[in-house]
């Protein structure tokens, strides 16, 4: 960028053309000082020149010539006049302040002369300015000479003492000249003073000039342009300094208003990227947990058929080999004589029996899973479903070793369910939480519901040996357990799972290995008196659940 199309350069350069400006005014204001001094100085010699006649007139009219020659000698001695003379029209001169000068005939060509006889002719009348004539003299000073024609008057004419005839106009020409050394001195210190006086006044204009385009403007735009860099490379914090109260001050304030809805507006926009970050990442994993229960639905949906099937398949030719098993059993017992081969086949239908009565209770689970079960739902208090629960499997606490406890609160608790369905729910956890603790340990169950009658919860903890995390995902798929040598057919879970989806529930696992593991069934808001509010979705009050 050229330097005059800056700012800094267009502020510089008006300066300047001021500074021309001024030193034009400057320069006409000399020549006018000295044009007025010149014209007063002129204004005086003639006043001076008329004096000088006046002075003699008097004498002239009697004829008395040395009164005439006195006069001017004593006028011819103040200061500024440098020689008076007079001559005729002839261009003698009769009488002069110079001795050397009278007797003697000038030039007519000469610039004491020129202004009357340049032309063929010499002038009746002289003008006012052609009177007057500046020129150096022998000792290099200007000379101002002023000529005034004694005229021929008609007292003068009539005179008897010296009478001229009436035609002669103009008797002779009196002529003043004046040194213009002082008057030049003077015009050349006033110029010096007035010429100092513009320097002077010109530095200052130009100090103050420069002091102003580098204080009062470039210098806040530049703290401007700094604060507009900071800005833009994101510095939002970034203030310009204000102290001053005028537009740039105002200016000043407004940018750093503007930097601040800037810090508030971007920490803004942090705020709400953070929250919606958050908030996606929740709904992430909502989605990812509803995505997870539908698989979960579709599995045991498509199970349940399957299961159904092979359970019915499976029941009646079941049924007929555990039938036939116990009435060989019964015959091979009355026999008479038992001899050791008679006992082995004993032991062996004995085997057959109980794998036969195990095969029995898969093909039960498969069909308490698979069928559509009616779901008879009423106001049940919890704390009767958790001691039903308990009573069912207190036997098997106290072999186990399992110390249980029930956490419940103050107030009973009212549950909108099918009672015998939550139960079994409860049972099936209690036995598997003691399988999980085969040297014993302890098991609590707690009931919790959110303040003002909100969700309720169930939660079945138990210290048992936990559940490995690679197991943690399938634990509620059918058919799948942990338990080894075929001890667990791997439909409990499952079942639970069912029961609490149709009662729109949802049951879920916490475990760490070797610290325990956490059930919860949590069932949706209830309503007046701890009933749900409504019926599951797909059920009626004594209908038929659409799951399988």
């Amino acid at each position: 960028m050229r330097w005059f199309e800056t700012l800094k350069g267009r502020l510089l350069l008006g300066s300047f053309l001021l500074l021309i400006l001024f030193g034009i005014y400057s320069y006409f204001s000399v020549r006018f000082y000295t044009d007025q001094m010149m014209s007063q100085v002129l204004e005086s010699a003639n006043r001076v020149s008329d004096v000088i006649k006046s002075s003699v007139h008097y004498s002239m009219l009697l004829n008395r010539k040395e009164d005439v020659y006195e006069i001017i000698e004593t006028l011819g001695k103040q200061p500024g006049i440098n020689s008076i003379r007079i001559y005729n029209k002839r261009g003698e001169i009769t009488f002069s302040t110079e001795k050397v000068e009278e007797g003697k005939v000038v030039d007519l060509k000469a610039e004491a002369c020129y202004g009357c006889h340049d032309a063929e002719r010499p002038l009746e009348s002289v003008p006012a300015g052609s009177r007057m004539r500046i020129y150096t003299g022998p000792e290099g000073k200007r000379i101002l000479g002023l000529i005034n024609p004694i005229r021929n008057e008609a007292q003068c004419s009539n005179a008897g003492c010296h009478s001229h005839r009436a035609e002669k106009t103009v008797l002779g020409v009196l002529d003043v000249r004046m040194s213009l050394e002082k008057i030049d001195s003077a015009i050349t210190s006033s110029q010096l003073q007035i010429i100092v006086l513009a320097v002077v006044l010109l530095i200052i204009v130009g100090t103050t000039s420069v002091y102003f385009v580098f204080s009062i403007v470039l210098r806040p735009v530049r703290n401007l342009m700094a604060a507009t860099r900071e800005v833009s490379s994101g510095n939002l914090e970034h203030e310009i300094p204000i102290r001053r109260n005028d537009e740039v001050g105002e200016l000043a304030r407004s940018f750093n208003s503007m930097t601040q809805s800037l810090q508030r507006a971007q920490k803004e926009n942090r705020e709400w990227s953070m929250t919606l970050e958050e908030r996606v990442r929740e709904k992430t994993a909502e989605l990812q947990k509803v995505h997870q229960q539908i698989v979960q639905i579709e599995k045991i949906a498509s199970l349940g058929k399957l299961a159904a099937t092979v359970a019915h398949e499976l029941n009646n030719p079941l049924e007929g080999i555990l039938t036939y098993s116990k009435l060989i059993g019964r015959r091979l017992r009355k026999a008479d004589s038992k001899s050791a081969e008679i006992e082995q086949t004993i032991e062996d239908i004995e085997l057959i029996q109980r794998e036969t009565a195990r095969c029995g209770n898969i093909v039960k689970n498969l069909l308490l899973f698979s069928k559509k079960q009616v779901v008879d739902y009423a106001l049940v208090s919890v704390r009767q479903i958790v001691d039903k629960a308990e009573q069912i499997v207190k036997h098997h606490f106290a072999i186990s070793n399992v110390q249980f406890e029930a956490l419940l609160p103050p107030e009973d608790i009212a549950l909108l369910c099918d009672e015998n369905q939550i139960q079994q729910a409860l049972v099936a956890l209690f036995v598997n939480a003691v399988a999980a603790m085969p040297g014993g340990g302890k098991l609590i169950v707690e009931v919790k519901q959110e303040p003002n009658e909100g969700d309720l919860s169930i939660l079945v903890r138990d210290s048992g040996v936990g559940i490995a995390p690679e197991d943690l995902p399938h634990i509620f798929e059918p058919f799948y357990t942990t338990k080894k040598n075929g001890q667990g057919v791997g439909l409990g879970l499952s079942v639970v799972y069912g029961i609490l989806e149709r009662h729109g529930g949802r049951l879920s696992v916490e475990s760490e290995v070797g610290r325990g593991t956490t059930f919860t069934m949590e069932f949706p808001k209830t309503g007046t008196g701890g009933g749900r509010s409504s019926f599951p979705a797909g059920t009626t009050q004594r209908g038929q659940s659409s799951e399988s």
